[in-house]
């Protein structure tokens, strides 16, 4: 499941591009086209199905193993329906849920709600799944059916072929056939995940400074807000689109009605500024700073942001609503 119908045709296509058995249903399909998708997909001809939850509505399905929540609902009720869509009629399912540090909160309500534990894991590396896919082709292998009377007449000649090599090279050059293109694909693959700290432990430097996992973070305030559509990931993806960067590691965010603030790691402080620099979001000139004492008193609520004389309370009054 995705949140919005962009993220549902991205994902999709880039699970039919990696060689998955996929397909979209979002609100943009004709009912015709939406019934031969989910045609396929009740049949087992599909393996996997990206939705949304308008486009999903409705929808029963028999023997779901798994749903995937590519994001976490605003609504948390909407993620108990998703999940529910495991494990009827006394079968059982497991939800997996891909999610944001910062949604650890969000869990915890969960938790609460569906009175169930979730166990957190981390997100397999390259080499994880490259063995997933090595044991996976083993498996595929020793349990295929083999039809002697059909292949007996090509053995000889097979044998010839094959004779030079020992059993160690026969099945080192049997794995690579399939494999290599594996080990191509990940071999340079991040790791996605983050070292999480319980928020008792961040230590505040003299300036205010954060640490987060092993780094030390600033506060950088953006005049974007809720009011210009932002939210934490439209925030984090603007970041790496204007650094050219998608390995910045950012925080605590926080979105106001016309302003935000985001935590990042300090090192990328001023590349980041210098990259907003002559930005414009929707024709309206953005621009990033590190956050001083009066905008942190907005960021809790209070007035000294707005009541602020400097530049950025001009600014924000000549902003059109």
């Amino acid at each position: 499941f995705c949140r919005t119908r962009k993220d549902t045709k991205d994902v999709a296509d880039k699970l039919i591009r990696d060689g998955y058995n996929a397909d979209a249903l979002h609100g943009d399909l004709s009912q015709q086209q939406r019934d031969s998708v989910m045609q396929k997909f009740r049949s087992g001809h599909l393996h996997m199905l990206v939705a949304t939850d308008v486009a999903a509505r409705g929808l029963d399905v028999n023997d779901l193993t798994h749903v995937i929540n590519f994001n976490l609902p605003d609504d948390l009720e909407v993620y108990i329906h998703r999940s529910g869509r495991t494990g009827r009629a006394g079968k059982s399912g497991i939800s997996i849920t891909i999610l944001h540090s910062r949604e650890t909160g969000k869990v915890r309500d969960l938790e609460r709600m569906s009175k169930k534990t979730f166990t957190r894991m981390l997100v397999p590396t390259g080499t994880d799944i490259c063995e997933k896919q090595l044991i996976s082709l083993v498996e595929k292998v020793k349990d295929v059916e083999v039809n002697e009377s059909q292949i007996a007449e090509f053995l000889p000649a097979v044998y010839e072929k094959l004779e030079h090599l020992n059993r160690e090279e026969l099945i080192k050059h049997f794995v690579s056939v399939e494999f290599n293109r594996f080990l191509d694909y990940y071999k340079n693959a991040p790791d996605l995940n983050v070292q999480v700290r319980e928020r008792s432990q961040e230590k505040r430097g003299d300036r205010g400074g954060r640490r987060r996992g092993n780094a030390s973070m600033s506060r950088l305030f953006i005049n974007l807000g809720s009011k210009d559509n932002i939210r934490p990931a439209k925030l984090i993806s603007l970041v790496n689109e204007q650094t050219g960067q998608a390995d910045i590691e950012i925080g605590d965010i926080s979105i106001m009605k016309k302003f935000s603030f985001l935590d990042v790691d300090v090192r990328h402080t001023n590349d980041i500024i210098k990259s907003f620099k002559g930005f414009k979001y929707k024709g309206f000139k953005v621009f990033v700073e590190e956050a001083n004492t009066a905008q942190r008193g907005a960021s809790s609520g209070s007035n000294a942001g707005r009541g602020n004389s400097s530049r950025k309370g001009k600014q924000w009054g000549s902003r059109n609503r």
